[in-house]
């Protein structure tokens, strides 16, 4: 006599929500969202990035999961919680991705029924079933729950091509500007996790040095379908594109292939732009616009407590290799550390002014300040230690003080530049500049005015028109 077999669940209702992704059609609700629908359960999406809440459909739900992939959106997401709760009172809250590893601590207690972090698809499937079946939640491998503690789900996934049926439309997000065209844009993923172990990044903690490819085929037919929408530029999601680079490179390779004006960007780390500048010339031959680099200070004190893998030499080197090959740097900065000196802000500004980067540095860049979150391996630095303080729950973060207090003083002044002139009608990225340049020479007690910005040498830089990045 044959075993009995389990009777696949009934569909049950979900809706996915998307709180940020970096002005783009969100990947990760798109991901989650083609796994519940592959295992039978009935998926609504809502991203508020572009719409409101109560763009959700009404009906009954039994699951709603909150991509929380950045700082960003899990700030977004706790504002929304209550208002989740009263939209679908009956429903398991689970939230899922970097930002919920990271603070299942404080979400468990205050926020969500659940916390999903690393590869979270299968685990937020399996919660779906478990649902369904109204089985014990505490069998679903990956799944974090208030009184069962789990780590990030770091098992290779059975990747499907993300669903983006039930989002907002692609051309509702950033688009690419070049020149005076407008393109509409789409962010896709090739990768996941990292190799390295920067101390300030969120990807480490919960990865712990893993790296997942995700299939060629999955990549070329999600490209497919965003090309068939009519987009005609794409962001390669990937934390580094170099983690991986045979295997990115045969995705551009082929993607140029099939859709030779396909235009795209990616993102590397210095060292890799060094390690692998004999593939530079491909990867510019095969439509890459632009690269974007956590370059983050120009202090080697600085780039060594991060653990950046690269030297302030290495970043002049790396700008020199991708302009050798056509291919646009943009730099992203960290520039407020407990270590960065304000000497060492101003030399910042100096080299950005000095090598033509004013256009290529979205203004925010300069703002930056360093977060600490639970479970950042920055908490193991005994240099950070003199500067930490307690853990701040509304910004889910250690606060941190600079020992020179100019130098705290002078971030919130350029905040306030930067947020000041984004609400411009036409905002000018070398105005901002001007600005910032000033009031930090201001504080370190620079007289005289400083030198003059050299004329702009190239067209201005392909770029998106969302300038976040993070």
């Amino acid at each position: 006599m044959s075993a009995a077999v389990s009777e696949p669940p009934a569909g049950i209702d979900a809706l996915v929500v998307s709180c940020y992704e970096l002005g783009h059609q969100p990947v990760a609700a798109a991901s989650a969202t083609a796994f519940l629908r592959r295992a039978g359960h009935r998926v609504r999406a809502v991203d508020l990035a572009v719409e409101r809440l109560d763009a959700a459909p009404p009906g009954p739900v039994r699951l709603v999961a909150v991509s929380v992939p950045m700082h960003t959106a899990l700030r977004i997401a706790v504002r929304v919680a209550d208002d989740l709760r009263r939209l679908a009172p009956e429903a398991h809250l689970c939230f899922f991705g970097l930002y919920a590893m990271l603070n299942a601590g404080h979400l468990l207690r205050r926020v969500c029924d659940s916390v999903i972090g690393g590869e979270a698809e299968s685990p937020l499937s399996g919660l779906a079933d478990a649902l369904a079946r109204r089985e014990p939640l505490e069998r679903v491998a990956g799944l974090c729950l208030p009184r069962r503690p789990a780590g990030a789900h770091l098992a290779r996934l059975p990747f499907a091509v993300p669903d983006r049926t039930a989002l907002p439309a692609v051309d509702r997000y950033a688009k690419l500007e070049i020149g005076d065209e407008l393109r509409v844009a789409a962010a896709v993923e090739a990768s996941r996790g990292c190799l390295r172990h920067c101390r300030h990044c969120p990807i480490p903690p919960v990865y712990g040095g893993r790296f997942f490819v995700v299939p060629r085929g999955i990549v070329l037919e999600d490209l497919r379908r965003l090309v068939a929408a009519g987009v005609r530029h794409v962001t390669f999601a990937d934390p580094d594109f170099f983690n991986g680079p045979r295997h990115g490179l045969a995705i551009v390779r082929e993607a140029h292939r099939i859709w030779p004006a396909l235009t795209f960007d990616v993102t590397i780390k210095v060292e890799h732009i060094l390690r692998h500048r004999q593939r530079l010339p491909e990867l510019a031959a095969a439509g890459c616009l632009f690269v974007v680099s956590a370059v983050e200070s120009l202090s080697d004190t600085v780039l060594a407590n991060l653990s950046k893998g690269h030297t302030r030499a290495d970043v002049d080197e790396a700008l020199r290799l991708l302009r050798e090959v056509g291919i646009a740097l943009r730099p992203s900065l960290l520039p407020f550390t407990p270590w960065e000196r304000i000497e060492d802000y101003l030399e910042l500004l100096d080299w950005v002014g000095r090598e033509d980067l004013v256009d290529h540095v979205d203004p925010v860049q300069y703002s930056i300040r360093l977060l600490v979150p639970p479970g950042s391996l920055l908490l193991e630095l005994e240099a950070l230690r003199p500067h930490l303080h307690a853990l701040d729950p509304a910004t889910f973060s250690f606060d941190w003080a600079h020992p020179d207090p100019r130098m705290d003083r002078l971030q919130s002044e350029v905040a306030e530049i930067v947020a000041l002139d984004a609400r411009s009608a036409a905002p000018d990225a070398h105005a901002t500049f001007a600005r910032i340049r000033s009031a930090a020479r201001d504080l370190a007690g620079r007289a005289g005015r400083p030198s003059l910005l050299p004329a702009r040498t190239r067209s201005r830089p392909p770029r998106l028109t969302e300038p976040w990045f993070c």
